[in-house]
């Protein structure tokens, strides 16, 4: 049975990486690469950059499935405006998951959502929509994971923890057993959460201390 064709948002070193999921986990054949307009006819990995933004809407009425492979480290509304815009033009966007990564039969994964090798969701956790799950992380039980979110290489999300939307966690983190933390928040690398954040911002440290605080 032949593969569904899928264009990607977004060329540079995240996408590289999602390439090599998408590759492996086999479920879609890349059609091509949108990014800017100075960059069309480049390739990445052998794909080739086929279009810029301005086109989605054309692109959108070619093919039915997209997924977005532009990074998210220090803000997320890039992302979120792709997002909605590949809604808008009536488009699915795919759910990615790597054959090296562990994903519990009760959790769920979103739209628009990357798990990436060696990362590990356990029973019962949610993860929402356009999120990135990196290398290595590990969402434990009961976690709920809102839209837009970054969990990042090696981070540690224990049990029953709530993640608002649009929140990057950084590599290395580690989230105590069941702390919130607010939307738009950004928790940098290393950094261990030892109780709940309820007013967003930059967090750093261990334990985490919003980063104005520290200066």
């Amino acid at each position: 049975m032949s593969k569904e064709q899928l264009i990607l948002l977004g060329g540079g070193g995240h996408c590289r990486s999602c390439i090599d999921v998408i590759d492996l986990e086999d479920r879609f054949t890349i059609a091509g690469i949108v990014d800017t307009r100075e960059k069309v006819g480049e390739r990445v990995l052998g794909y080739k950059i086929i279009a810029c933004d301005d086109d989605l809407a054309l692109l959108a009425r070619e093919y039915r499935h997209f997924f977005i492979t532009l990074g998210y480290t220090n803000e997320p509304d890039r992302r979120m405006s792709l997002y909605k815009k590949i809604i808008s033009c009536g488009a699915t966007l795919a759910t990615v998951v790597s054959p090296q990564a562990y994903v519990a039969r009760s959790a769920t994964i979103g739209i628009g959502t990357i798990v990436m090798h060696g990362a590990v969701i356990n029973t019962s956790s949610n993860i929402g929509n356009n999120c990135i799950v990196n290398s290595q992380a590990l969402v434990e039980h009961d976690v709920e994971i809102g839209d837009h979110c970054h969990i990042s290489t090696g981070a540690v999300v224990n049990g029953a923890c709530n993640i608002g939307e649009a929140c990057f966690i950084g590599s290395r983190c580690v989230l105590i057993h069941g702390v919130d933390i607010t939307s738009r928040t950004l928790i940098g690398a290393g950094s261990v959460v030892t109780k709940s954040i309820s007013l967003a911002g930059t967090y750093i440290g261990v334990p985490a201390k919003k980063l104005k605080q520290m200066f």
